[in-house]
């Protein structure tokens, strides 16, 4: 890792892809690109908004169980969460011990949080932060990584043998 750096390459787990059309977007990975995912996740979340606003947003998505790891949301109009122009990438998803800490150490090198949930357990679970270029950081709690493992985990083989 190069040093002073805020964030470690080996953390990075997904990139986030927003779709206008879900469906259309994940058939189209398969097709072209050969992706298998896992079941799609998610619902109603009341995340933190910039200005102390809390907004209860129906979050969905799917990640691929193929590698390197892509995650693709549905499009919530309105949102950070809307399709990210013609390239697509929406933001690189990393692993944080410390969301919080992360999130302030981006923030002080001109990063903007766009949203945040609050963890269980007090902190932040997941956080979004914008660069002044527009390119955006997921920062996801280390703490979920074996739940979250089971949304990209190979799908059980018909009768049930390994």
């Amino acid at each position: 890792m190069i040093k002073n750096a805020i964030l470690d390459p080996g953390d990075q787990f997904h990139i986030g892809i927003v779709a206008a059309d879900f469906e259309a977007t994940v058939a189209r990975l398969t097709e072209v690109l050969g992706y298998e995912w896992g079941p799609e996740v998610g619902g109603a979340v009341a995340v933190d908004l910039p200005g102390g606003n809390v907004a209860e947003l129906d979050l969905r998505c799917a990640y691929s169980i193929t590698v390197p790891r892509l995650e693709v949301v549905r499009s919530v109009a309105g949102t950070l969460w809307d399709p990210a122009g013609e390239a697509g990438v929406h933001h690189i998803g990393y692993w944080s011990a410390d969301v919080a800490a992360d999130a302030a150490a981006l923030a002080e090198r001109g990063y903007l949080v766009e949203a945040s949930r609050p963890g269980p357990q007090g902190g932040l679970f997941f956080a979004f932060l914008r660069s002044a270029e527009g390119f955006r950081v997921e920062l996801v709690d280390r703490a979920a990584e074996s739940s979250l493992a089971q949304c990209w985990a190979a799908p059980p083989t018909p009768g049930g043998a390994a």
